[in-house]
C-alpha cells in the first residue's frame, strides 16, 4: 500500500493553483453551479405546478441573478483599479465601479427577494391554502446557486488572465 501511494503524482493540488489551471477550474465550477441553479428552476416549470403554487412572477428573480452575474464579471478588476482606462470620460474608472456596484445590488436583491418569496409564500401562512414548499426552495436554490457563481467566476480568476 505504501508503495502505491510512493507512485501516485502529489503535484495535482500544487497545479490547481496554477494560474492557467486556476482560471479553468474556476469558469468550470461557475458554469456548474449557473447551470444547476436554471436546472432546478426547470424542474419547477416542468413540474407543471398551477399558478396557485408557483407564479411566473418569480422567474424573475433568477433573470435578475443573472443579469447580475453578466454584470460583474463584465468589468475586470484592471478597470476597477484604474488600470485600463486613459480618458476621464463618461464611461470612466467612476462608471465600471458604478456598472459594478448596481451589479452586486442585483445579485443581493434577487437572492433576498428568493428568501423573502420562500418564507412569505410557502412556508408562513395558513396551513389550508399554504401550497408543496419545493417551488419556494428550488427558487431560493436557483438563486442561492447563481449568486455563488458570479463570487466563483469573479474572485477565482488570476489577476493575469482576466
Amino acid at each position: 500500500m505504501g508503495n502505491l501511494l510512493q507512485r501516485l503524482n502529489c503535484e495535482y493540488p500544487t497545479t490547481l493553483m496554477e494560474n492557467a489551471h486556476r482560471n479553468t477550474f474556476s469558469a468550470i465550477i461557475a458554469a456548474f453551479l449557473f447551470f444547476t441553479g436554471w436546472w432546478i428552476i426547470l424542474d419547477v416549470a416542468a413540474a407543471n405546478y398551477s399558478s396557485h403554487n408557483f407564479s411566473n412572477g418569480y422567474y424573475i428573480c433568477g433573470v435578475l441573478g443573472s443579469v447580475a452575474f453578466f454584470m460583474v464579471n463584465s468589468v475586470t478588476n484592471a478597470q476597477v483599479r484604474d488600470d485600463g482606462f486613459n480618458t476621464d470620460g463618461c464611461l470612466g474608472p467612476r462608471s465600471v465601479k458604478m456598472w459594478l456596484f448596481i451589479g452586486f445590488v442585483l445579485g443581493f436583491s434577487s437572492l433576498i427577494s428568493a428568501i423573502w418569496i420562500l418564507f412569505g409564500h410557502y412556508l408562513f401562512g395558513p396551513v389550508d391554502t399554504r401550497p408543496t414548499s419545493w417551488p419556494g426552495i428550488a427558487l431560493l436554490l436557483q438563486n442561492f446557486m447563481i449568486f455563488l457563481s458570479t463570487f466563483v467566476y469573479k474572485l477565482g480568476r488570476s489577476e493575469e488572465h482576466t
